[in-house]
């Protein structure tokens, strides 16, 4: 394999063990142990009103930086895809606040994390919440398939990330919304400085400034890019809010 695939495939494995982790009644990190006081350092981005009598086992799973539920706007009857959706938390959460005419899908490439996942679907009901197996630089929907699009600090474990930007645009309907929770990097960090701070939050394969970010959008055809910086991670980077349009038509 190549070096990018090689890298993709570590990450794959790496959250599979933190599926089986959490599956064994285990908190799973994907930070560096001991590097927050509480969890990681977007754990406390969900409160009880959030995510209410959401299955122990998916918020244990919940690996984000943040929640992109806060500004992915979801209306009942629409339809939402999570990129990299871990143990399912965010879909289910998206199920409920779409509805019974709406559905939620989530997308992993990890089995592990996939099994566990729709067991945690199967114990909250969510009948309207589906799990896919691929990629998330290359996403099993046609195109515009979905109203909304979301992640939780998924987009910088990439190796290809605007080949991520690009499938997400694509998949879209026209005039439909990007709202994704990320880790993004200060301006100016040297190499070494953000290889560092990347090991110390988790990012394997890497983070991009708010301008990286913002010029990727663009260039893939998004509009109305906002970023906005949460949580101070420490070393120069940060998790942040990243919202986004797909034109309509016309």
């Amino acid at each position: 394999m190549s070096e990018p695939a090689d890298r993709r495939e570590a990450t794959v494995q790496r959250y599979s063990g933190l599926a089986q982790l959490a599956v064994s009644g285990g908190t799973p990190l994907d930070c560096e142990a001991g590097a927050f006081t509480d969890g990681c350092f977007g754990a406390a981005a969900y409160t009880d009103r959030d995510a209410p009598d959401a299955p122990e086992a998916a918020l244990r799973a919940s690996l984000g930086c943040g929640n992109p539920l806060a500004v992915a706007d979801l209306h009942p009857g629409e339809t939402v895809l999570d990129l990299g959706s871990g143990g399912g938390l965010d879909v289910l959460l998206s199920a409920r606040r779409v509805g019974p005419t709406g559905r939620a899908y989530g997308l992993d490439a990890s089995p592990d994390m996939l099994a566990l996942a729709r067991a945690n679907a199967e114990q909250a009901g969510a009948e309207n919440a589906e799990f896919l197996y691929g990629h998330i630089e290359d996403i099993p929907l046609p195109e515009a398939a979905v109203d909304v699009v979301i992640s939780n600090c998924v987009i910088n474990l990439s190796t290809d990330k605007p080949a991520v930007l690009a499938e997400a645009f694509r998949v879209l309907t026209p005039g439909g919304r990007l709202g994704i929770s990320d880790v993004i990097a200060d301006d100016g960090l040297d190499p070494d400085q953000r290889a560092a701070a990347e090991k110390h939050v988790g990012c394997a394969n890497g983070t991009l400034t708010a301008r990286e970010y913002e010029q990727l959008l663009r260039d893939v055809g998004f509009a109305s890019v906002r970023i906005t910086p949460t949580t101070d991670a420490g070393g120069g980077l940060h998790s942040a809010m990243v919202q986004a349009l797909k034109p309509s038509a016309g």
